[in-house]
């Protein structure tokens, strides 16, 4: 046993460069590198197959870095506390070390009886920033420059070997059997692992990004020109600040090269380093407010929506049964691969909040399973923001029929996870309703639609604005303004707005961007 043992735990962060945690560890003593598979986070109805089977490639790379350091990386399953205690009690522990996470509910009341243990027994717990957001913040003024000035701080050195701790058996990657996760069919999902991940940011900076600015709005086009870089970022494969740095570098090559091919890679990089401020600038809101996981972010929308699911459009919906081809189409591909742009996950949500008036925690939950990529803090507030309760944001209602016409206007995207409507004129395939040969079809082998879309759009519309008119609405939307709205965008809360006045740009388009100057 050795008081000068320094555990690393590792979490979102499954990589030893850029590790700011094994970095300050390794300075201070013998480190113990500790993955736990907590089996009750797995029993969490946020979590999925795709995401273990993600997180266990990755976890099977980084033990194979570990061996090149010469201690093997520790994993052990159950309770952090109770492995945590057990490390303690036969190797000691002066120091535990992770980085901040922001997760769901569950991490946090797990992190808090870390928390105590540590405490109890005398252990430093020390937890390091690994992205823009920042603790204990009272507001954003700031914070945009703050998140600037991180991401051009020095990474983390690799440490270049470890002293091996003795009488520690490695442990086994678990499978999802062993964690008793259910299963999670997803055969195109994206795999995981350092090598993947720099190999997806290599490929999208030497070119395939340079269509990304156009093409990130379409399915058809976003699954090629997005970065996919998202479940890397979620599980740290790959850090915040490597990416960052990346793009940084890569827009300082393309400065002064007048091609056309340069100049359109340099409007993209700086359109996409634009959504890498803004995947912190959402993880903020959670973990500033974490209640907002399952509570409505304004309190006047409590009892808007049912508490409860209608079964019949919540199934149909998640199985991409609705009757509107697009809108299916959108979910079957997220079902099989774990990922989808993000215009089509502001429609799926958006569709099931309004035209279906489901409650955005169900269907929020669905879609966290489905998404490889997963990532708490932008995933509830970007639930809600799509389901109109921030209270702050642009009520968006959007139209599965005209998202078809407009993303996918030659039915490619549809044809391909809609095979039943292979029969359909191309005229008809995003309305499929209209053609003669409908009959045959609808209510068939494809659905008929579950709802008149337009209608219970106007409906849902009316029934959101009628929320905002509640007394004392004006004063709690000023102040989820003042706490997460960003200082950068000029963009002034809702109830702030007069008759008469334009309306301020959609916070999705006006997020605070690093100056970085054109050719």
């Amino acid at each position: 046993m050795s008081a000068a043992t320094q555990i690393v735990w590792f979490k979102r962060d499954l990589r030893i460069e850029d590790n700011a945690a094994l970095f300050e560890a390794a300075a201070r003593g013998p480190v113990i590198p500790l993955y736990i598979a907590e089996p009750e986070l797995w029993r969490q109805p946020d979590a999925s197959g795709r995401h273990w089977a993600f997180i266990a490639e990755t976890l099977a790379e980084l033990q194979r870095s570990f061996e090149g350091l010469a201690q093997p990386l520790i994993i052990r399953t159950g309770d952090s506390v109770a492995v945590l205690d057990a490390i303690r009690k036969s190797h000691g522990a002066a120091a535990l070390w992770s980085h901040e996470e922001t997760g769901n509910g569950w991490t946090f009341a797990r992190d808090k009886a870390v928390a105590a243990w540590a405490r109890e027994h005398g252990v430093q717990w020390r937890e390091l920033c690994q992205t823009g957001v920042i603790r204990r913040l009272k507001n954003r003024t700031g914070w945009a420059k703050a998140w600037d000035g991180f991401m051009a701080t020095s990474q983390a050195h690799s440490p270049r070997i470890l002293p091996p701790i003795k009488n520690l058996h490695p442990g086994g990657i678990p499978s999802v059997s062993d964690l008793g996760i259910a299963p999670d069919a997803c055969p195109e999902r994206q795999s995981g692992g350092r090598r993947k991940a720099l190999a997806t940011l290599d490929s999208f900076l030497a070119g395939r990004g340079r269509s990304y600015r156009r093409g990130m709005s379409s399915p058809v086009t976003g699954f090629e020109q997005c970065s996919r870089l998202s479940p890397h970022l979620a599980f740290g494969s790959i850090s915040m600040r490597e990416t960052a740095q990346a793009v940084w570098r890569r827009l300082g090559d393309l400065k002064g090269d007048p091609t056309p091919e340069a100049k359109a890679l340099r409007a993209s990089l700086v359109s996409y380093f634009g959504r890498l401020h803004w995947h912190c600038h959402f993880m903020q809101k959670l973990e500033s407010e974490p209640r907002i996981e399952f509570e409505n972010f304004h309190r006047a929308y409590d009892g808007v929506r049912p508490s409860e699911a209608d079964p019949g459009h919540l199934a149909a919906w998640s199985k991409g049964e609705t009757g509107f081809p697009f809108l299916d189409a959108c979910m079957r591909a997220l079902n099989a691969t774990g990922w989808m742009n993000f215009r089509m996950r502001a429609m799926l949500m958006s569709f099931a909040s309004y035209q279906l008036w489901l409650p955005w925690r169900e269907t929020g939950l669905h879609l966290a399973r489905q998404f490889t990529d997963y990532e708490p803090g932008i995933h509830w507030p970007q639930t809600q923001m799509q389901s109109g309760t921030t209270g702050i944001n642009t009520v968006r209602v959007y139209n599965p029929v005209k998202q078809g016409y407009d993303q996918d206007p030659h039915g490619v995207f549809v044809s391909r996870w809609l095979p039943e409507l292979a029969g359909v004129p191309d005229a008809f395939i995003h309305e499929p309703w209209k053609w003669e040969g409908a009959a045959g079809l609808l209510g068939g082998a494809y659905p008929e639609r579950v709802v008149d879309h337009i209608a219970a759009a106007k409906l849902a519309q009316s029934k959101v604005y009628g929320a905002r008119r509640s007394g004392g609405f004006h004063a709690q939307a000023d102040g989820i303004q003042e706490k997460h709205g960003s200082r950068k965008s000029g963009i002034r809360a809702i109830n702030q707005r007069r008759t008469g006045e334009r309306r301020a740009p959609s916070p999705q388009m006006s997020l605070a961007l690093p100056i970085i100057t054109k050719d």
